[in-house]
């Protein structure tokens, strides 16, 4: 393997190769750009997270058969003024109505005849003070998320003319003009896409213009701040058509949100690689005066553990293919790809680069050996300056205290992780988007003015086989509900009947969705009071609450799957890399401490810094898989070092060195990855908010206390253990080995 390592890095540091891996990937970025759709053109954003298995799909599938009437995707126009709504703006509304019903509007399936209604009647739809009237227009469900877009913007602009304003263009719904809002799943969807749509070029532009920075910042030098991101530029111009023919032939769905993240990984995970070969070469820059062979050097030592650390991210992200839940399952393969080609990327593109620039990568502070720069001296006659070696501050604490290191490390780790046990959930995907959205708004004021309840009613269905029951008296009586609707047969089998009913509590609730199995045993029972056989196959409930239930079931079902398989995955690859028992099982549990760390740390900052009252439940999993997977790599690059150097110098001397060489170049990986995810903070979307903020926060955990603290104080405290069954103690110094351990 070496000696492949250094066939390659001699062919691609010499006159032709470099030249030949610069040209094959320009070539391929625009070849590939050319004849293949990127992967912005090919997102769908409406499809389903969950499978046609799971109950609250299989209720729809019964409700859309027994009872079509509205069937498919409800926009509700939410219809408010502050003091109360008045006779001339009902008439303008039922005016709107009967010319979406005579010229309906593009994909619309159904609109309520609220035209044909007598102003009675109508007025009894109102709220309470008569300020809010919610009416429903129906959409097919296999519109786009653009073309329900342009329905509704039609009928805002039929809204406009008749009212002679635009109702939708009034900010202030408590002014006491005329407003109105598009909520219900079409106005969410069209508004969160809107919100992706718009937060693509600026994630991307704050991204570039962030590691941009820090590289200046930490390096001072502009060539090289360009290479890692000329090096992610190329990979993403692979990348892109490579998942965009893969999303056109329906091979993957690619989404706003899994693409806008994938964007952030590409670009904070790509430049760590990059920085690992730069930061080995530029070290050698400073022992070896031909600039061939201290990158074939830097080749032949980092490409090694390049090439693990990108794989352990790959093969962890794979994992997400385990997944039921769609969104989890549709991160998979893009992540996956992205990774695996900036890994490519980082071992030819890079080190090409670094060949045609040389020492002037790092200009205006170029590095030379002793000689060149004693010799530049002289040709300038100034004095010689000598280098002097760095200071080994963070390695030689570690190596004389390392209990002290140890236990100090584990206990700070280990408070903040113990705050990861009151995190709340929520599974209300609204609440993640800006308070001023429109569709928000909208379900703000439907909240404020009628009941709970009826915000999402759930829709209970029973086959009764014929047979009378009491449910409906059964289900009035319930504690946890508000109101139930008179019962309605099915259209192709009148034995089944449906029950809309209403919860007292708010139906996005973690409260509610605890409610569905006790709503659904309910039914159960009176239907086997009934003597209906097999009630447990003839209960079905459909609704927001019941789809947030499945929802929740679904993705703790994902996580007791995937993070013991990432777990297992992560140590075995480490295990065949370090063929060290001893070592794999405390770098894996170090970096699982560290994640607990990170959900306790950002739980303190979102709860009690920004007043959260909830994260989302996908994130816990999203940063596990995200946070071992990348932490991992840190460890994997130190571990290296100290393992190689371990050949040829006691264990602590190698430790003591390893952590000085690695921590400015894991450091600079650490904080330009972290301020990369960090961006997704600048996002109105809440979901991504936390999310970037807790992979952030374990970003940095993992940089600046388990990898130049904890990790080598374990190893000096296990000794030559550490390496066990390994063979990485030379047979010569394996009496230094007992020294040591008696000091």
């Amino acid at each position: 393997m070496d000696q492949q390592k250094k066939s390659f890095g001699a062919w691609v540091s010499g006159r032709r190769g470099k030249w030949i891996v610069l040209a094959a990937w320009v070539i391929l970025a625009a070849l590939l750009s050319i004849i293949w759709p990127g992967v912005n053109k090919e997102e769908i954003n409406n499809s389903p997270n969950l499978s046609d298995s799971k109950p609250s799909v299989q209720a729809e599938a019964v409700a859309s058969r027994e009872f079509p009437t509205g069937e498919g995707m409800p926009a509700i126009i939410v219809w408010h003024r502050e003091g109360g709504l008045k006779d001339e703006d009902l008439a303008h509304i039922q005016k709107l109505t009967e010319q979406a019903e005579k010229s309906p509007l593009p994909e619309q399936t159904f609109i309520v005849p609220l035209h044909k209604a007598p102003l009675p009647a109508l007025k009894a739809q109102l709220s309470k003070d008569g300020s809010t009237l919610a009416a429903p227009i129906i959409f097919s469900k296999s519109a786009e998320t653009d073309e329900l877009k342009k329905s509704l913007d039609q009928f805002k602009s039929q809204a406009a003319g008749e009212f002679g304003s635009d109702p939708f263009a009034v900010t202030d719904t408590a002014g006491g003009e005329m407003t109105a809002r598009v909520t219900g799943p079409v106005g969410i969807s069209v508004d969160a896409t809107g919100l992706f749509k718009n937060a693509d070029f600026s994630l991307l532009l704050s991204t570039v213009v962030l590691v941009l920075v820090i590289l200046l910042l930490i390096y001072r030098s502009p060539i090289l701040a360009l290479i890692p991101l000329i090096a992610v530029g190329f990979a993403y111009g692979v990348v892109s058509p490579v998942l965009g023919i893969m999303a056109h032939k329906g091979w993957i769905v690619a989404d706003s949100q899994s693409i806008s993240i994938m964007t952030v990984l590409l670009f904070g995970a790509g430049t760590d690689y990059c920085l690992f070969l730069i930061s080995r070469f530029r070290q050698l820059l400073h022992e070896e005066g031909s600039k061939s062979k201290a990158l074939l050097g830097a080749i032949t030592s980092s490409s090694g553990a390049i090439a693990m650390s990108g794989f352990t991210v790959v093969l962890s992200l794979f994992a997400l293919l385990l997944a039921e839940y769609g969104s989890y399952h549709r991160f998979a393969i893009p992540f996956s790809i992205s990774i695996l080609i900036m890994g490519i990327a980082s071992l030819t593109l890079v080190p090409a680069l670094l060949a045609i620039f040389g020492r002037v990568s790092f200009w205006p502070f170029i590095p030379r050996t002793p000689e060149m720069e004693q010799e530049r001296a002289r040709a300038k006659g100034r004095p010689v300056r000598e280098r002097k070696p760095g200071k080994m501050r963070i390695g030689s604490l570690v190596v004389r205290r390392p209990w002290a290191v140890m236990i100090i490390t584990v206990l700070v780790l280990g408070v903040l992780a113990s705050f990861s046990s009151q995190i709340k959930f929520t599974y209300d995907i609204l609440s993640s988007f800006p308070k001023d959205m429109a569709s928000r708004e909208g379900f703000d004021i439907i909240g404020k003015q009628f009941s709970k309840g009826e915000l999402a009613p759930v829709k209970l269905m029973v086959d009764t086989k014929g047979k009378e029951t009491d449910l409906g008296e059964k289900l009035k009586a319930l504690d946890y509900v508000d109101k139930v609707g008179e019962p309605q047969k099915g259209k192709e089998n009148p034995q089944i009947l449906t029950y809309d009913v209403q919860f007292n509590l708010n139906p996005y609730s973690m409260e509610a969705m605890d409610r569905i199995p006790d709503l659904r045993l309910a039914a159960e029972q009176s239907l086997e009071a009934a003597g209906v056989p097999a009630p447990e196959q003839s209960v079905w409930i459909s609704g927001a609450t019941a789809t947030q239930y499945d929802t929740k079931v679904t993705g703790d079902r994902d996580t007791r799957i995937i993070i013991p398989v990432v777990i297992g995955l992560i140590t075995l690859l480490l295990l065949l890399y370090l063929r060290s028992v001893v070592a794999t099982v405390y770098l894996v549990l170090t970096v699982i401490l560290s994640y607990f760390s990170a959900l306790g740390l950002g739980w303190i900052i979102l709860h009690y810094g920004m007043g959260a009252d909830a994260i989302q439940g996908a994130i816990p999993l999203y940063s596990f898989v995200f946070l071992v997977a990348l932490g991992e790599d840190y460890n994997i690059f130190m571990i290296s070092s100290i393992w190689e150097k371990r050949k040829h110098m006691p264990l602590k001397e190698a430790i003591r060195q390893g952590v000085s060489e690695t921590g400015s170049v894991i450091t600079s990986a650490g904080i330009i990855l972290a301020g990369t995810f960090a961006v997704l903070a600048s996002l109105p979307i809440q979901v991504l908010v936390h999310f970037g903020i807790i992979t952030a926060v374990g970003v940095l955990l993992d940089t600046f206390i388990v990898r130049p603290f904890l990790v080598p104080a374990i190893t000096v405290l296990l000794g030559r253990w550490a390496f066990w069954p390994g063979k990485h103690v030379p047979a010569e110094d394996r009496a230094g080995s007992h020294a040591e351990r008696g000091m």
